[in-house]
């Protein structure tokens, strides 16, 4: 019970959390990309729907999806508790300011940048897991989820918001890539630098895809 109390409420505690949580959304980003990827096979969406259909159906996988929940939520609440803590123990600003000045600008901006990937999480849910989880508006006799994709993205505000959500993604991940291996202790200064180019291109290449999705369904380069 110690041991539980001291992780909720310590800083390292939460740091923890956070290294954790962001641990497992990295692994959840790279499957969902692999997934949603299946779109540039431009078949109309046949081998899209079958891997959709498996990952809604699968119990073991639907049950992973409430751990994502509890995880994704965990992380946002844990990364919005550390942003006011640290506030809240600056007794004066600029002078911490002043410390900072050499890290980058999205290293200081965590929390904005997480707030503005929770506006846009919660788009994205409405969008396709709220429609395909708990209405019957998703059918594989009428209306499949890459039909929805294609409904979704005929809005050329709504791809701008998902391109503006992935730009987001791609600096929150240049800072928590790197730091949810630094949370866990795993530093070496033989590995740390190709860690560090690893997280840097995924950073980069996977908010691209997610990017390229809407444009492609927009511009109507897939069908």
């Amino acid at each position: 019970m110690a041991a539980l109390t001291f992780i909720l409420k310590s800083s390292i505690g939460n740091k923890l959390i956070m290294g954790l949580t962001g641990l497992f959304l990295i692994a959840f980003l790279m499957v969902h990309c692999i997934i949603n990827s299946m779109i540039f096979m431009n078949d109309g969406g046949v081998i899209f729907n079958e891997a959709a259909e498996f990952m809604g159906k699968n119990v073991a996988i639907r049950t992973m999806e409430i751990g994502l929940f509890a995880g994704l939520f965990i992380h946002i609440f844990q990364g919005l508790n550390l942003v006011f803590k640290n506030r809240k123990a600056r007794s004066v600003n600029y002078s911490v300011q002043n410390g900072n000045k050499s890290s980058k600008w999205y290293s200081r901006s965590m929390g904005l940048l997480g707030t503005l990937l929770l506006i846009f999480l919660i788009i994205h849910l409405r969008h396709f897991w709220y429609v395909s989880r708990l209405t019957n508006e998703i059918s594989s006799d009428t209306n499949t989820l890459f039909d929805e994709m294609k409904k979704v993205f005929a809005s050329f505000w709504v791809v701008l918001i998902y391109v503006l959500g992935m730009i987001s993604l791609a600096y929150h991940l240049m800072h928590g890539f790197q730091s949810s291996f630094q949370t866990m202790g795993w530093n070496h200064k033989k590995y740390t630098p190709a860690l560090k180019m690893i997280g840097f291109w995924f950073s980069v290449i996977i908010p691209f895809i997610f990017s390229t999705m809407p444009i492609a369904l927009f511009l109507g380069l897939i069908k």
